[in-house]
């Protein structure tokens, strides 16, 4: 007899997975019976929010979905955060769970992890939530989860499968549906080259939807003449371009890019504030002649656009440019990215162009590195105005849903994604401490990872902005661990160093002499706040 668990375990197989990252316990030791068997390997987190993280880092380096496999109740909600951050980052993650038996569920009975609607809880964040209600459902609940991650915006999908259910005989078929992404109408396509090679000023702007489709994206930002802005999610796109500006659309002087030109393509990009409007002005660059192209319809509603092209970045890029000719009029594209570059990069300011500064360094002296982050200065800085050496090699949790603890968790996950990668997470002290025992997964895994802590002793951006509302700064200084004896208790190399280029760089590369994780502790100035 082959149990529902074994089948899922053979049919995430034959589904692509190789990974996934759970914690055992109870309500999963039937979803757990086939796994072995499978080959698929299991990462074991150190708390199910570590789990889902790590499945987010696998799933934007690999480009395949990242599975958390948890417990029913407190293992579910557990990953919930994980699953809202997915969500703002169209991350594809599936989280499968246990429930409790199915003649108990909503009847408050008081079994353990008993809660009084999983399903309906997961379903608040998930794009999909699937309830496998009989053995015969499997498969049909893996297809209706998988699909969000081929037809469009992917993100944060849910299985669960009761107790009874997992345990009971595998009742069905074993192939998954074939999917195909949307495809952007012909006639659509032609219109949008026409506007495009006419146009006297074009501007393309590349959210994360881009990250995959650098080669088509950087042949039609040639052809055109066109800056390509980056957002957080797209840094690294067309690095070290002449038309690349990496810098956010927030900041004026790319606003000022966006609304001279006379025609706006928005590639993958969802158009939200947190890229746009992270100052909260309340208003959006304007877009003339706005084109754009998103996987998902639903989005493509949100934003009017003079001329919607539901798609697939790299398909959708590579039908406009078979429409364009050889060679359109020029329209100054390198003198105008390089104008904005240098504004952006003024606007910033001197902290923030002192932290790119060891962005800059820790790219050059070890390329091709993943560069992961938590909300802390460095990364703030960064997200303003970075350009990285590889397509989805500079991600983190500052935007978006912005959810501290993501750094180290994720960094994991990347590395698992990609072992032959270096990867550095940058992580403030304040939020390192919400997933610090997730580097014992790192030890385990042998993983090449370097955790790089930005201790200013505290919630330095909260206490600011406090202070700025004129509010007195309180709960904002939480005490550091002792860093040094944390390695030790981790077993792994331990350095600290000032927080400048040289320092940081000379410590990142003595570390990386040796295999496996390290921590590193940038001693920052601690934020003081000003006495009334």
């Amino acid at each position: 007899m082959t149990s529902v668990g074994e089948a899922l375990a053979e049919q995430l197989k034959q589904r692509g997975v190789d990974t996934v990252f759970g914690i055992p316990g109870v309500h999963t030791v039937e979803l757990y019976r086939g796994l072995a068997a499978s080959g698929i390997r299991h990462v074991t987190p150190r708390h199910e929010q570590g789990a889902g993280f790590m499945a987010d880092g696998y799933a934007r380096v690999s480009g395949k979905p990242g599975i958390a496999l948890v417990i029913t109740g407190p293992g579910l909600t557990n990953t919930l955060t994980p699953m809202a951050q997915a969500r703002a980052d169209s991350v594809p993650v599936l989280v499968l769970s246990g429930v409790n038996r199915t003649a108990t569920l909503g009847k408050g009975m008081g079994h353990l992890h008993e809660l009084p609607d999983q399903h309906g809880l997961a379903a608040g964040v998930a794009l999909v939530s699937e309830h496998v209600a009989a053995p015969d459902q499997l498969a049909m609940a893996l297809d209706r989860a998988f699909a969000p991650f081929v037809e469009g915006r992917p993100g944060p999908t849910h299985i669960q499968i009761p107790l009874d259910v997992a345990a009971a005989a595998y009742k069905g078929g074993m192939s998954a549906t074939p999917l195909q992404p949307p495809v952007a109408d012909q006639a659509n396509i032609a219109a949008a080259a026409e506007a495009m090679a006419n146009a006297n000023r074009p501007v393309i702007l590349a959210g994360g939807g881009a990250r995959w489709a650098g080669v088509e994206l950087k042949r039609l930002a040639e052809r055109l003449d066109a800056p390509v802005v980056q957002t957080v999610n797209a840094r690294g796109v067309i690095f070290d371009h002449a038309l690349s500006v990496p810098a956010s659309p927030s900041l004026q002087a790319v606003r000022r890019l966006i609304e001279e030109s006379d025609i706006v393509l928005a590639v993958g990009t969802e158009l939200g504030p947190t890229d746009y409007d992270m100052y909260d002005t309340g208003t959006m660059p304007r877009m003339n002649g706005c084109i754009r192209v998103d996987i998902c319809p639903d989005q493509l509603a949100r934003h009017d656009a003079d001329i919607p092209l539901p798609g697939e970045a790299r398909q959708t890029l590579s039908a406009i440019l078979a429409c364009l000719p050889d060679t359109t009029r020029g329209a100054d594209g390198p003198a105008r990215a390089d104008r904005a570059r240098q504004a952006a990069l003024e606007e910033i300011g001197p902290e923030y162009r002192a932290q790119v500064e060891v962005l800059n360094a820790l790219r050059d002296a070890v390329p091709g590195c993943l560069l992961v982050g938590d909300s802390t200065q460095p990364i703030y800085a960064g997200n303003l105005y970075y350009d990285h050496d590889r397509a989805g090699g500079w991600f983190n949790a500052a935007t978006g849903y912005g959810a501290l603890g993501y750094g180290i968790p994720a960094a994991i996950g990347a590395s698992v994604a990609d072992p032959a990668a270096p990867v550095i997470c940058i992580a403030g002290d304040g939020g390192a401490q919400f997933s610090l025992p997730e580097i014992m997964t790192a030890v385990d895994e042998k993983l090449p990872v370097t955790f790089l802590v930005w201790n200013n002793r505290g919630y330095r951006e909260i206490a600011a902005s406090m202070q700025a509302a004129d509010v007195e700064v309180i709960g904002c200084d939480p005490s550091p661990p002792d860093f040094v004896n944390l390695a030790a208790s981790f077993g792994i190399p331990f350095r600290n160093c000032a927080p400048n280029p040289d320092a940081v760089i000379e410590s990142v590369l003595q570390a990386r002499e040796r295999p496996g994780p390290h921590l590193i502790e940038v001693e920052a100035p601690p934020f003081s706040p000003e006495q009334r």
